[in-house]
Order: structure tokens, then sequence, then C-alpha cells
């Protein structure tokens, strides 16, 4: 990617562009601001002024990510917690995004992805074998070790 140079006025209207376009954590939008060329001050201005907007708001952005990544993903709530880690959300967004996943769906969610592995593995004969794939694949979404402990002692 070559870097583009604009000034902080140029800056502006592209990076509100690129916020209104989907919710963006800060550290995606101080990454573009930098690669616009824009030394340190100018970036935390514009940042100062897209919180101040309502462009930015990590706090939108980590709820909309959290129920997005469960949705479509089917994501489990610690790989949803390390991937807003990953995108330096601070942990009271993060908390805030965990607990806006209604936990009904996401018992439902674990049970349905628990029952199509388990019918992915029904030629898998050896009991052991069985259980580590389906202990590693749930692990691999992302729930939490007692939910995945209690689906494969059910086995």
């Amino acid at each position: 990617m070559a870097f583009q140079h604009f000034t902080p006025d140029q800056a502006v209207p592209k990076i509100k562009q690129y916020c209104a376009y989907q919710e963006r954590c800060h550290s995606e939008v101080r990454d573009k601001l930098y690669s616009f060329g824009l030394n340190k001050v100018e970036v935390e201005e514009i940042i100062s002024i897209l919180i101040t907007e309502n462009y930015l708001n990590e706090e939108r952005f980590a709820v909309h990510y959290a129920s997005g990544k469960f949705r479509m993903k089917q994501w489990g709530k610690i790989k949803i917690k390390q991937s807003l880690k990953y995108k330096q959300v601070s942990d009271y967004c993060i908390k805030k995004a965990l607990k806006e996943i209604d936990s009904k769906e996401y018992e439902k969610t674990f049970q349905k992805l628990s029952e199509q592995k388990l019918k992915t593995l029904k030629s898998e004969k050896n009991l052991f074998i069985k259980k580590r794939k389906l202990q590693d694949f749930l692990l691999q979404k992302g729930f939490e070790n007692d939910l995945v402990k209690e689906a494969v002692k059910n086995i």
C-alpha cells in the first residue's frame, strides 16, 4: 500500500467517511490516519474530533463487533474477547459487549454447534478421539472450558 500524504484538513472528511461506512475501533482509525502521513499530534486531534462528533465510539464498536462475530461466525465469548483485546478495545467495553450477547441464544448456538460437530464424527469409533475432536472444535470456536467439558462428558 503506497503512503498517501494528506493535510489534517484533507484527512478529516476521508476518515469520517471511513468511520461512517462501518463501526471502527480506535486502533483501526489511528492506523488509517498514520497511513495518511499524519503525525501523532494531528492523529490524536482528529480522533478527538471523531469522538466528539460521534463518528467513533469504542463501546458501540465493541457491541456491534461482538454481536456480529457471535451471530455470523458463531464465535464463543473467549474468542470474541481475545479479538477485541487484539484491537486494543478497553476492558470496560469488552465486558459491556459480552453482556449484550443473549445467554439463551448463546446456549442454543453452543448446543447446535456441538450437535453438528457430533454428526460429522458419527463414523469415529474411538470414543476418546471423538471426545477430543469435539473438545478441540468447541475450544477453537472460543467457548468456555466448563461448557466444553460438560458437552464432552455427555457423549
